[in-house]
């Protein structure tokens, strides 16, 4: 059992037994609270019954016209707490934010090409590769841009792939 609720500042000190994954990405300090002050409602914690901060999800609403869309920049559980649907449930409240409060097209998200578990989880969910980014963790690994269409996009173009690959530079800005 656990609860999902709004993260607040006092869990960056409670969550780095969340972030010790070496698949999970750490930003500095400036980077939560940026998030946390402009991007609130899409920033949410689960805990355990105790308090503990069994992991969290960090988002934003960003784009124009039809790349208006809710992204996932982090999504991450505690490892003694993975395999309970913890992720699901985080990504499918960030989804209901993304329909009902910003009602956006689509979710995207990044992923480590070489990642082939979250890759798989996110494919369950309903996301597809809707491009390769070349080079986004720097010169060491490429990236997946992954998306799911929401219900502003009934016919899903949101999602038809790109036919060749793209760099850093050229990823649409907010």
């Amino acid at each position: 059992m656990c609860s999902v609720r709004s993260f607040v500042t006092d869990d960056l000190f409670n969550f780095n037994h969340v972030n010790l994954d070496m698949l999970t990405e750490t930003y500095n300090l400036p980077f939560y609270l940026k998030y946390l002050s402009h991007w609130p409602e899409y920033f949410l914690s689960s805990s355990s019954p105790n308090g503990e901060c069994m992991g969290y999800i960090m988002g934003k609403a960003e784009g124009v016209g039809e790349n208006w869309h809710g992204h996932i920049s982090a999504v991450t559980v505690a490892p003694n707490y993975r395999r309970l649907g913890l992720a699901a449930m985080l990504i499918d409240v960030l989804e209901v934010i993304t329909e009902e409060v910003h009602d956006g097209y689509f979710v995207d998200l990044f992923v480590r090409v070489s990642n082939l578990l979250a890759i798989n989880m996110y494919k369950k969910f309903g996301y597809t590769v809707y491009r390769r980014v070349l080079g986004y963790y720097g010169a060491e690994e490429d990236a997946f841009d992954m998306r799911k269409a929401m219900g502003r996009d009934p016919h899903k173009k949101s999602m038809v792939p790109l036919d060749h690959p793209v760099y850093p530079e050229d990823l649409e800005c907010d």
